[in-house]
């Protein structure tokens, strides 16, 4: 099987990983005092907060934002403050509420990567990717030296082969440290060019996908986009080796204890409640605790898809919105009023490939995996077009 993995050569900061590493752009969105607190945290460090436009802000000034981001890359680069590795893999373990996630820090080959419904690949969205989402990041990349991700990818290793081809490796660790904000602690290991052949070799399966974007779908999808766009302009030999052809990422196997799903639950807000609650029970089972609804409907793809199916029928008829929450503490606090929670089922493991088979796909804002906190931090980078 061709690989579709490449071995990069990753660049860290030379010091100072506290305040250089921050947490993905796309969460905390509505909570500027998150982000406030990071900003002060920071001060005048080094830090991935000034390669990144938090979600919280998009909208606001996103020219001026990205001419800054772009600056704040060379002046890392051409000031010493990034350090740039042999050619290898990086393996992380990331402590959490849910235990210890390992990674692997790899580069992905976006030629084999699709995005729509019904198209087959080695590397496969999970989710369906909304087009408006994907402009400001595409035009982020198009000015952006170097790429600093946050995107998981799974793969499906059920036995663990991965884990016990690196048991008793004796590896170099180039940081451990505690993440700000309450993310947990985070160890980083450099694995040789050697060990990182034969971990791609075992990373790839006969399955169809091998890998499937688990967080940050709209960013790798944003890097497809502008590869797509670029590669007009190539000749097939820089076509083969352009660095914009690759993307950063972590691979973590899907069977991590560590690995927890989160449903995202449907709020239908600004309605009439009993009439919502009326329309939805008279379509699928419920039991209902005041503003909230138990459907019975299947976990995973199905059940959302009909859930939401309902919920935007329902909209189109009789008006109203349809928020995304994460957590049923949050919908239950949210549903009263003229706001209706309807609590979804959590995806199972083992039926997460199969729906990716044959170019299936989640609905999108189907899962989370893990809590806000424990999303990935911008750490480790890579150059994608420097001059």
């Amino acid at each position: 099987m061709k690989s579709c993995l490449k071995i990069p050569r990753i660049l860290l900061p030379e010091e100072g990983f506290e305040k250089w590493a921050v947490i993905a752009c796309d969460q905390y969105t509505s909570d500027q005092n998150y982000w406030r607190r990071v900003a002060e945290y920071v001060g005048d460090a080094p830090s991935t907060l000034r390669f990144i436009l938090s979600e919280c802000y998009l909208g606001q000034d996103d020219e001026d934002a990205g001419e800054r981001i772009a600056a704040s890359m060379y002046h890392a680069l051409e000031s010493g403050a990034l350090g740039k590795l042999t050619r290898g893999f990086l393996l992380t373990r990331r402590k959490t509420s849910a235990g210890v996630r390992e990674g692997i820090i790899a580069a992905i080959d976006l030629e084999a990567y699709t995005i729509g419904g019904g198209e087959t690949s080695l590397i496969r969205s999970s989710e369906e990717v909304v087009p408006a989402r994907l402009g400001a990041r595409v035009a982020l990349r198009r000015r952006a030296p170097l790429e600093f991700p946050h995107a998981i990818l799974f793969y499906n290793d059920k036995k663990g082969k991965v884990k016990k081809l690196l048991k008793g490796e004796d590896l170099e660790k180039l940081y451990d440290f505690d993440l700000m904000e309450g993310g947990g602690r985070i160890e980083g290991y450099f694995l040789p060019e050697d060990l990182s052949v034969s971990l791609s070799r075992a990373l790839h399966t006969r399955s169809e996908p091998c890998f499937a974007v688990a967080d940050g779908n709209h960013s790798v999808a944003a890097a497809k986009v502008f590869w797509e766009e670029l590669k007009e302009n190539l000749t097939e030999r820089e076509r083969a080796s352009h660095p914009a052809r690759y993307m950063l990422v972590e691979l973590v196997n899907l069977y991590d204890d560590a690995v927890v799903f989160h449903p995202i639950h449907r709020l239908a807000k600004e309605v009439d409640a009993e009439t919502f609650c009326d329309y939805f029970m008279r379509a699928v089972k419920c039991r209902r605790e005041g503003n909230l609804l138990y459907p019975a409907l299947p976990a995973g793809a199905a059940g959302v898809k009909k859930c939401d199916e309902l919920c935007e029928e329902y909209i189109k008829q009789n008006g109203g919105q349809i928020d995304y929450i994460h957590g049923e503490r949050e919908l239950r606090a949210l549903a009263a009023g003229d706001h209706v929670g309807i609590v979804l089922k959590t995806v199972e493991k083992d039926g997460f490939f199969a729906q990716l088979e044959n170019g299936g796909n989640f609905p999108k804002k189907t899962f989370s995996v893990g809590e806000a906190n424990e999303k990935r931090y911008y750490l480790e980078g890579r150059e994608i077009s420097y001059e």
